[in-house]
């Protein structure tokens, strides 16, 4: 992989081309052998696309319609229940299995963006989930509609391969906030598909739930072959047992990517953790909400979807070390707001609720900047990384949070995450802003709030990264 010299910057680069020799230079002309490629939406070299707000806007809203498949099933186990005619326990797997896909689609499917052509993989991942969930609609039988629910989970992984593909498409210097809009389209996603769901199964059946969303990812399809620009795959001679190879590579070799996989872990646990006992808190005493009160609290999300991209141009002006550790202080503030006062009085869970929301979703935009600069011909796999940390923290969070819930009170839940959150402030301060890349403890380089696109201290963090599994034959 080519080096740039300090100061620097290509046009081929600041269109988010990499300057690589792996990237094929010849133009594909058809989606899967026969479908043709509209000419605009080509590939050529000499030619890079711009990455303007439209198409990141429509990033961000296919994001949020692809991830609402995870989640259509959440509001409508009642409805599944009596239909299939089976008890809540039996019908309360499907979220699980769903879940369960998406977990192993994260790691088996979401890192071949980095040795498959985006716009194919996209077009088919969307094509299949579509098809499962056409299955969903139709079938009569438990059995089978678990069966479709994991293939569902599996295949909807589409908004994943999308963010990586922004980071790869943007110029440098807006590359937070182009990340930022596809992970608040991601984060709309799980509001919109709860409140649709729930709409349209308390009028009609809900097997029109899941043909509105048949109806949905066809728009997504469409759209997306009219307007998602094909893109070369980053890695043509990797195979899929060196993609994994070289993910176990950077978790053994990448003291960054340790470090944001262990962040991004227990962060997730505890937003996990505090959102599925919130329904616990509110409905206990002294607030005893119902239902409906409870889920109003879920609309915060929407205000946290707004702020986020604002976020995302913050952390373009600084460095997103700096970003990442205010976004942590502040979840460590409104946790111990939540800790002294949060069984209390309902406006410390109002303030908590917005402000975990906005500052967990800021940090973990801000942790995705930083470990896409260490390679980008690896951006799919370091995306995979930290998405099942994200995942694995959802595990931990929902299991443990409501063992320490039920058995000790919110008082002593809220204690674990503030544990949690202090975790993450001591892993980020082990490597300072500008540590050397393979120092995996040190505050070299000094305390440099603004970000350097373009410097040799960006770049060659990249350009070495790269180089190192190139030389293992891993990239």
């Amino acid at each position: 992989m080519s080096t740039l010299s300090a100061g620097t910057t290509t046009w081929s680069s600041i269109a988010g081309v990499p300057p690589s020799s792996n990237i094929r230079p010849s133009t594909y002309q058809f989606d899967f052998g026969f479908l043709p490629i509209p000419k605009r939406l080509r590939y050529h070299p000499s030619k890079p696309f711009y990455f303007g707000t439209l198409l990141n806007v429509f990033f961000g809203v296919c994001a949020t319609l692809v991830s609402a498949n995870l989640y259509y099933c959440q509001p409508i186990l009642i409805q599944l229940s009596d239909s299939f005619s089976v008890t809540y326990d039996e019908v309360s797997r499907i979220p699980t299995l769903v879940q369960a896909g998406y977990g192993i689609g994260l790691l088996t499917i979401c890192p071949m963006g980095d040795m498959l052509r985006r716009r194919g993989l996209i077009l088919f991942l969307v094509s299949c989930s579509t098809l499962f969930t056409i299955g969903l609609a139709v079938t009569k039988n438990l059995r089978v509609f678990e069966a479709m629910s994991f293939f569902v989970g599996f295949t909807s992984i589409s908004q994943q391969i999308f963010l990586p593909l922004a980071a790869d498409l943007v110029p440098p210097e807006r590359r937070a906030s182009a990340i930022s809009v596809v992970a608040s389209g991601i984060l709309l996603g799980i509001l919109v598909a709860r409140v649709l769901a729930g709409v349209v199964a308390n009028f009609v059946s809900w097997r029109y739930v899941y043909w509105m969303s048949v109806g949905i990812q066809g728009v997504v399809l469409i759209g997306s072959y009219l307007v998602l620009p094909d893109y070369p795959a980053n890695n043509r001679e990797l195979s899929y047992i060196d993609m994994f190879r070289s993910m176990a590579k950077f978790m053994v070799k990448e003291p960054l990517v340790v470090q944001a996989v262990l962040i991004n872990l227990a962060a997730s646990a505890c937003y996990t953790n505090f959102w599925v006992t919130l329904t616990f808190l509110l409905s206990g005493p002294p607030y005893h909400y119902s239902t409906i009160s409870i889920g109003l609290f879920g609309f915060l999300g929407i205000l946290g979807v707004v702020v986020v991209p604002l976020m995302g141009r913050v952390i373009d002006r600084m460095d997103p070390w700096h970003v990442t550790m205010v976004a942590t202080l502040f979840l460590i503030i409104f946790q111990a707001v939540q800790t002294a006062a949060g069984g209390v009085e309902v406006a410390a869970v109002i303030i908590v609720s917005f402000g975990l929301d906005v500052a967990r979703q800021t940090q973990q935009v801000s942790l995705s900047t930083l470990v896409f600069r260490i390679s980008e011909m690896a951006r799919s796999r370091l995306n995979s990384l930290l998405l099942l940390a994200v995942f694995l923290g959802q595990v931990t969070g929902t299991s443990a949070g409501t063992v320490v819930f039920v058995n000790y009170g919110w008082r002593a839940n809220a204690f674990l995450a503030m544990g949690l959150f202090a975790f993450q402030l001591c892993v980020l301060l082990l490597r300072g802003p500008h540590c050397p890349r393979q120092r995996w403890v040190g505050w070299q380089g000094g305390l440099s709030m603004r970000t350097k696109i373009g410097s040799a201290e960006v770049l060659g963090q990249a350009s070495g990264s790269a180089n190192d599994c190139e030389k293992a034959n891993t990239i």
